[in-house]
């Protein structure tokens, strides 16, 4: 388990007190808890690599990039995305299924991805959790395999918990042909970037 606390302006967690809280909480946790961080392009953009290399996902160069989930989003964020590319991170695209500015104009989300921008769909998403809108967008980036990892993006113990099956389940229900990549999105590429390797080939069905 990778926790992510967010990293922008209004919560402008540091490395240290991530480290801080994680080592408090590894003593009484049934996984093995690695560390990282949600940071927002504006954080990204001003924060040195010494500091921003501390808030990868574990050990790796993969950087948790938060969508912005305002309804317009300024090319800006484009540009972050190209210049943390530039500077060695690898970076995946926290709920982008959820931004109003790349659901009403996918051609946007796809362009990254064409760049090499990866994406993280919420698992609640896909059941719903957040709107009818993010469930269509999220299923259609499954379908046109623009999905990397399905993760919980879990924000409390009960309220928003840990979790995958219950979006991975609505997930199959509505794409039949995905269930043979349920264990690629949720298991083989989130360990691939954790551990810095390219990204295992994808089953070769997709949904239709």
């Amino acid at each position: 388990m990778v926790a992510t606390p967010h990293c922008s302006q209004r919560y402008p967690t540091s490395p240290d007190a991530i480290e801080a809280a994680a080592a408090a909480l590894r003593p009484d946790s049934p996984v093995e808890l690695l560390t990282g961080a949600e940071v927002t392009h504006e954080m990204a953009l001003r924060l040195a690599d010494a500091t921003l290399r501390r808030l990868t996902l574990g050990e790796s160069r993969c950087l948790l990039l938060e969508v912005p989930l305002e309804p317009v989003v300024g090319p800006e964020f484009e540009r972050c995305v190209g210049d943390l590319d530039d500077r060695g991170y690898r970076v995946l695209l926290a709920h982008p299924e959820r931004a109003p500015a790349f659901r009403e104009h996918p051609p946007r989300l796809r362009a990254l991805v064409a760049g090499g921008a990866l994406c993280s769909v919420t698992a609640a998403s896909l059941a719903g959790g957040f709107g009818e809108a993010a469930r269509w967008f999220g299923l259609e980036l499954l379908r046109d395999g623009l999905t990397h990892s399905v993760d919980s993006d879990a924000h409390h113990a009960t309220l928003r918990p840990p979790g995958l099956r219950m979006g991975l389940a609505a997930a199959a229900s509505a794409l039949p042909a995905m269930t043979a990549r349920m264990d690629w999105l949720a298991t083989d590429a989130p360990a691939a970037l954790l551990a810095d390797r390219a990204l295992p080939d994808q089953d070769a069905s997709t949904a239709s």
